[in-house]
């Protein structure tokens, strides 16, 4: 961690109170040092991550981190707090707070970064000597691995790692010097650890998994595949094992090469929690000869079901659910690239700005119009890929690279014959098919080198080509038609029905797969946009907005009900829902699930409901307040989301006030700095 800290950035008498102001001092730091151009943008980028998923960590460990675009460097602060930091960790308060900052697209910075950091906080020597430590430069070179720390019987880190220096992102580790199983050789483990973001989970259970086999005398050897990609294991390795443990929370890629090994799947905590029973496990089912049924495929970059689960990611519903959820993730920045440029150009030029002449043969620098049809015509550029990539990378979930061109041209297909963003799922999945058939056909081995980049495509694009040209293009184009008339024809009770179920949607699963079909349903609609798409687009927006926004209201008015860290995350909610990100109102959900989730489904109903009652349209996929400008009916709309906001506060209040009064304090005093000690004492 070279450079990435000094002296300055380090502060062993942490006198911030909360998790905010903990941030803010730690962050001031790295403003003074040059490495952040903006203290409050920078933490507004905190804060957004903070609010996904708390970042404490059992062990009294805090590390808020993000990517930002007002950091020049990666950069890593260091506080140490004498009372402790609620930073949402299950065993209490932190008392070693670790700020990350990394350049915004410094996706390998950042990886290094947290990994490394996260290898390196599996050791208990180095915690001892971080709480230690009473010279803020020497605390720097103990995080930078220049000076060693200090015995304490602990175990010694992995070998062939040099002290202070995080394997390669995504390289296989292994647990060193493993002592005889009995018979001269020792039993063997190859194990793949993933998480959602790829960074820190990842890199601890690997840690904690190796560890534990040097513990045991047990070869463990780990396949990290993070964020940045990862190396495969050696096919002879994965040969010699004896078993093999999966500790992810996303799909593992090319499952294959473990077929006919004992296997033990779980999610990414367990891998960090209790390493030692999942050795013992693998021990058990290799000694009793059990060999897991690992399905053949699964081999894309798709995300699983985040519960760890092989036999449920096997399902066919799941299965459909991640490839279609694979091609909205990929769309969605064109959608928004795109909408907000066309929205943008209305805002200047009027909606006749739309049948302006091209800009490459008629552009006047002093005009407004002629800017104005230049951000329309970029972004219809834009919203031009929005079927093809959608098509595209659905095929990709599926298959991987091969089937891309295939799903691509079958998205082009699509757009030629008119069946839109529906003609656009089904050559998506009829491309991951008819690939996948493929990959499945026995082949010589001199031919396997050219099969991904010319045979499959090749042969792929042609079947696929020919299925939305002559078999299925027509009919999902009459399909398109058919739904277009229909939205144009809603109006009165149908319209609020519609209205309600679109709330319902957005609100359950809060940016999770029901959130995203809705959205996708919206932003599909934009791209032949009609008076019905307009208003399901802005129905879905606005009640896409309630879950945060109801959670910061009820925090401020209500904040017994809530805890330390909760009242935290709920001033964040107020930015996150008023720019249309739902996944604000996640940590209260997931703490409390059956309160909050019905009273934020009851207001986005409320709000679908308004809002496609008072007609109200929406030209641009996102946003929320910052382009209710460019809104049809603005106030009336405010008005739908702000009754919705009220609907959710009281009922969240309510259901929440029901409980036992002291349910909450016992909560909150369970993490208070003098139960945290002694509980340690």
């Amino acid at each position: 961690m070279s450079e990435l800290i000094t002296a300055e950035l380090v502060d062993l008498d942490l006198s911030a109170a909360t998790k905010d102001a903990a941030a803010r001092s730690l962050a001031e730091r790295m403003v003074a040092a040059h490495r952040v151009t903006d203290l409050d943008g920078f933490l507004a980028d905190v804060a957004a991550r903070e609010a996904q998923m708390p970042t404490g960590l059992d062990g009294g460990i805090g590390i808020p981190h993000c990517r930002s675009e007002h950091v020049s460097a990666p950069t890593l602060a260091f506080g140490r707090s004498a009372r402790g930091i609620d930073f949402g960790a299950a065993d209490g308060p932190a008392d070693l707070i670790f700020l990350i900052a990394a350049p915004a697209g410094a996706d390998d910075d950042h990886l290094t970064i947290l990994s490394g950091l996260a290898r390196r906080l599996m050791d208990p020597e180095f915690t001892a000597a971080l709480r230690a430590g009473d010279d803020p430069g020497t605390v720097a070179a103990l995080i930078r691995g220049e000076e060693p720390a200090p015995e304490t019987g602990a175990a010694p880190e992995a070998a062939d790692v040099p002290e202070g220096k995080a394997p390669e992102a995504g390289a296989p580790e292994r647990a060193a010097s493993p002592a005889d199983d009995g018979d001269g050789a020792p039993f063997r483990i190859v194990a793949v650890t993933s998480c959602p973001t790829g960074i820190a989970h990842t890199y601890m259970a690997a840690e904690s998994l190796t560890a534990a086999g040097r513990a045991e005398g047990v070869e463990v050897t780990v396949e990290t595949q993070g964020s940045a990609g990862f190396s495969k294991l050696d096919p002879a390795v994965i040969a010699a094992a004896d078993a093999v443990i999966w500790a992810h929370d996303v799909e593992v890629r090319e499952k294959a090469r473990f077929r006919g090994k004992p296997l033990v799947d779980v999610g990414v905590k367990a891998g960090i929690n209790r390493p030692s029973e999942l050795i013992a496990e693998a021990r058990r089912k290799a000694e009793r000869g059990e060999i897991a049924a690992v399905p053949e495929g699964g081999d894309g970059p798709e995300a699983g079901d985040g519960g760890g689960s092989g036999a449920d990611s096997a399902h066919f519903g799941v299965r459909l659910r991640t490839y279609l959820m694979s091609g909205v993730s990929y769309m969605v920045p064109f959608v928004a690239a795109g909408g907000l440029l066309i929205a943008l150009s209305f805002a200047i030029g009027g909606y006749e700005i739309a049948d302006a002449k091209s800009v490459a043969d008629h552009f006047v620098w002093g005009q407004a119009d002629s800017w104005a049809a230049l951000l329309n015509q970029i972004g219809s550029a834009a919203f031009g890929f929005l079927v093809p990539v959608l098509a595209g990378y659905i095929a990709y979930g599926m298959a991987d690279r091969p089937a891309l061109v295939p799903g691509f041209v079958g998205g082009a297909i699509a757009l030629t014959v008119e069946a839109g963003f529906l003609g656009g799922l089904v050559a998506g999945l009829l491309a991951g098919a008819v690939v996948m058939a493929i990959q499945r056909v026995p082949v010589h081995p001199t031919l396997r080198g050219i099969m991904p980049v010319l045979v499959i495509p090749l042969i792929a694009s042609a079947v696929v080509g020919f299925l939305m040209f002559i078999v299925v293009g027509k009919p999902i184009a009459a399909l398109q038609g058919a739904l277009t008339d229909w939205l144009n024809g809603l109006s009165g009770s149908n319209a609020v029905i519609l209205g309600v179920v679109l709330g319902l949607m957005m609100c359950f699963d809060m940016g999770g797969p029901l959130n995203k079909v809705a959205y996708a349903f919206a932003v599909g609609g934009l791209a032949d946009p009609t008076d019905g798409s307009l208003k399901v687009m802005a129905a879905v927006m606005a009640a896409g907005m309630v879950p945060p926004l109801a959670l910061a209201l009820a925090t401020t008015v209500r904040k017994k009900l809530f805890t330390k860290t909760e009242r935290e995350n709920g001033r964040a909610a107020w930015v996150l829902g008023a720019s249309f990100i739902t996944e604000g109102a996640i940590p209260f959900a997931a703490a409390d699930p059956l309160r909050v989730i019905p009273s934020v489904m009851a207001g986005g109903a409320v709000t679908g409901a308004l809002s496609m009652a008072f007609g109200c349209t929406l030209r641009a996929p996102h946003g929320g307040v910052f382009v209710v400008p460019l809104i049809g009916e603005p106030f009336l709309y405010l008005l739908a989301i702000a009754a919705g906001t009220l609907v959710a506060t009281a009922l969240v209040v309510l259901l929440k006030g029901a409980r036992r009064t002291t349910a909450v304090p016992a909560r909150e005093a369970a993490t208070t700095p003098e139960a945290r000690v002694g509980a340690t004492a």
